[in-house]
This record gives structure tokens, sequence and C-alpha cells, in this order.
């Protein structure tokens, strides 16, 4: 009996290993970073490699451990009864189901995986190169069992899929990821902004961040040299465009440094000082112009400024280099230009005095907000857009959990707003 005993129960412990070994694989594997991988094996490891080459086929991957946990755990059992029958026959059966069970939940599943969620990408890249040859093997077995599989369900009248759909494209599988890991305290609060400022790049339109042509300085071209000179230092923005006729008619933009060239050149003389001839051609871009195509155009034109349009030519506003870096990086203080931090005076009680034309993108940015900006570009817009109406002085709204007061408002313009956020939420103590 004991020349059966032993080595049977030496050869169900090498097949549980084999099963743990298999569980752990499993869980690693399905839950390893894909990006650390990639850049482990642009590295050089060989390890990532295998890692990778893996899980470009996961469906036989996944089917081949299945396929070897299955049978290992089948055949430790099938042997732990033989063994046990000799002994206590009848008994075998309910002794093998009670010990094994424990044993493989245990010591084939419980416990590898658990060590493989705790060492995930280490797990994963020491048993990659043992399991493709594994897989390699198995794989025609698997995809035997996935055609069977695929015939019952037809059955039903479901058919596979030839590549299904991602569940999250891939902008809102990373913007996930970054504020998951946000959360945990391991992404700092501006560098979690400053990447989904780069993702939104290719949803916002230039109309949603371009300066409105109300809040457009411009200039006269038909203004005295010396008032059009003085109008252009008073603007003090770095490009001014400059219009004829109309103020739709912009003609050209002139460009500060250049025009102060011109003057220290000229030694301060304005007699005979042309300065429209300093003008630069303005270049007008659609509305709907995606700011990461934009963001390209300026480079390929070597260009900062650009006038907006709609899809009849007439002017909406200009947006300037800086207006799209501060999409990615927040207000950047510095050179004189069209874009300025969000304009917000905080209360004592918590809330706080926000001007209209204030963008929600940026109070969300500046607040941690979470302010819808689908429908609306600024504060105002939103606030009309969810009142369905032009609100009076004095009204209050209440809406995802803000609340909104309008201060001041210039005929169909509101231009100041009180804005109450949600309490933050607090811990409850234990009790």
């Amino acid at each position: 009996m004991a020349e059966i005993l032993v080595p049977g129960i030496a050869f169900i412990a090498l097949l549980l290993a084999f099963s743990a070994f298999l569980s752990g694989s499993e869980t690693a594997l399905t839950a390893v970073s894909r990006a650390h991988m990639h850049q482990l094996e642009k590295e050089g490891s060989r390890a990532a490699h295998h890692v990778n080459a893996l899980l470009e086929d996961r469906q036989d991957m996944i089917g081949a451990m299945l396929l070897g946990n299955t049978f290992i755990n089948i055949l430790a059992s099938s042997l732990a009864t033989s063994i046990l029958a000799a002994r206590y026959g009848g008994r075998a059966v309910a002794i093998t189901t009670i010990v094994m069970t424990a044993i493989v939940l245990i010591f084939a599943e419980v416990l590898p995986k658990t060590l493989a969620i705790a060492r995930t990408d280490r797990f994963a890249l020491a048993v990659a190169g043992v399991l493709r040859p594994v897989v390699t093997v198995l794989a025609p077995i698997v995809d035997s069992v996935q055609f069977i599989v695929w015939r019952i369900l037809r059955m039903f009248g479901i058919r596979e899929e030839a590549a299904p759909p991602p569940l999250l494209p891939p902008h809102e599988e990373i913007r996930g990821t970054v504020e998951l890991h946000h959360k945990q305290g391991t992404v700092e609060r501006e560098h979690r902004d400053m990447i989904g400022g780069i993702l939104d790049l290719a949803e916002l339109k230039a109309g949603d961040v371009m300066v409105h042509r109300k809040n457009m300085e411009v200039l006269d071209a038909g203004l005295p040299a010396a008032e059009l000179f003085a109008a252009l230092l008073a603007a003090n923005h770095s490009r001014v465009p400059v219009w004829r006729g109309s103020p739709d008619n912009i003609v050209g933009v002139l460009q500060a440094k250049e025009v102060m060239r011109a003057y220290v050149q000229r030694h301060g003389q304005m007699q005979d000082f042309d300065v429209l001839s300093l003008l630069d051609e303005p270049w007008f871009v659609p509305e709907t112009t995606a700011l990461e195509e934009l963001l390209d155009a300026f480079r390929q034109r070597r260009s900062h400024f650009a006038l907006v349009v709609d899809e009849y030519g007439t002017l909406q506003g200009l947006i300037t280099l800086t207006d799209i870096l501060n999409q990615i990086f927040g207000y950047i203080p510095g050179e004189p230009a069209i874009a300025s931090p969000p304009k917000l005076r905080p209360l004592a009680d918590g809330s706080y005095v926000i001007e209209g034309v204030t963008p929600v993108r940026e109070l969300n940015r500046e607040l941690d907000w979470r302010l819808p900006d689908e429908e609306a570009t600024t504060l105002a817009g939103l606030v009309i857009h969810e009142a369905r109406t032009i609100p009076d002085v004095g009204q209050r709204f209440a809406f995802y959990g803000f609340k909104f007061e309008i201060l001041r408002r210039q005929r169909n313009q509101i231009t100041l707003l009180r804005v109450m956020p949600p309490a933050p939420a607090t811990a409850q103590p234990a009790g």
C-alpha cells in the first residue's frame, strides 16, 4: 500500500503545482499592463516579447490554460479517488471531494492568483517563455473546442464576430486609466489635466476655444498713422486684426514687434509712416476645424494667429497658438495675449463670483469641477442652455449639483454670476 501511496501523492502534488502555475499565469497575463510590456519589448526585453506574443491571440492563450487546468484537476482528483478507494472503500469519493476541493481551491486557485495579482507584471514576465510552447501545442485542441462551441451557439442564433468592437474608444480608455491613477494618488492633478487636454484636441473645435468677435481688439485702417500706431500700443497684444469699411471686413493683421521695429528704424518719425504697409495677410479657418488639425496647420505655416469664420464666411472670432496650448497646460502667463485666466473671485461661504464669459473648460480645470461643456462654451451659455431662457438679475438655478445666481446682465448677455459648488463629500464616522 505504501509503495503506491507515496508515489501517487507525489504525482498528485506535481499535478497541482502545474495547475497552480496555469491559474496564476492566466490571472497575470489577463491583468498585465500591455503598455508596460510594449515599452519593455521596445527596450529589448525578450520576456516582454513572449508576453506580447501570447496576448496577440488571447483566445488561444486562455483556452489552452483552461484546457490544461481542467485536465490536470480532473486527473488529480481521479488519482486521489483511486488511491483512497483501496483504504476507505465507498467513502473514498466523499473524502476525495472534500479534501481535493480544499486543496485545489487554496493551493491551485486562490494562492497563485493572489500572487499573480500582487506581482502581475513580474509574474507574467517570468512565465511567458514557458507558456508559449504549451499554448502552441494545445492550440489545435483549443481551436477544435471553439469550433464545437460556436456550432452549438449558432443553434441559439448567436454568431461569432470577426472583430468585436472595443468597449471604449482608445482615447476614453486612456482618459479613464489616468483618472483612476489620479484617484489612487499616483498621478498628479496637473498631469491628469495635461493628458486630458491633449486627448481633447481631436474633439475640440476652433469655435470652442476662440476669442469671440465681441471680445476682439480690432483696428480701423482708416485712422491716421499716428492714431493707428497709438491704438496698436494701447491694444497690448502681439497681433491685432485691421478692418476697413466694416469690422467684419478684416484686411490684414498687424504685428506689434514689426511696427515697433519700423518705428525705431524711422527714429520715431511718424510723418509718411505707412503702418498699413506692414500688414500680414489674414488667415481664415472654419470654426469647425479640430484643434489637432489647427495645431498642425500652425506648425506648417509657422503662424500663431488665425481668424475664425462660420460656414458663410462671417467672422466669428480669432484663435492663437496660445489658446490651444492653454487647453493642454492651463493658462500660461507671459507675453500679452488675447487669452486670460478664468475670471473668478472666491467668497467666504465657498461660492465664487465669476464673469459670464469665462469658459466652462477653464473653470473645470482651475477648480476641478465637472460642469458639462458639450452644449455651451461659457458659463453664461451653460446657464442659458439649462434655463431655456435668458434669466433676469436675481434669478437662481440649480444644475448638476451647483447653484447659480445671476448678479449682472447687460441687454441679453449674462455678465456676472455667483456659483456655489456642491459640498465635498465627507467620510461618515465609524459607529
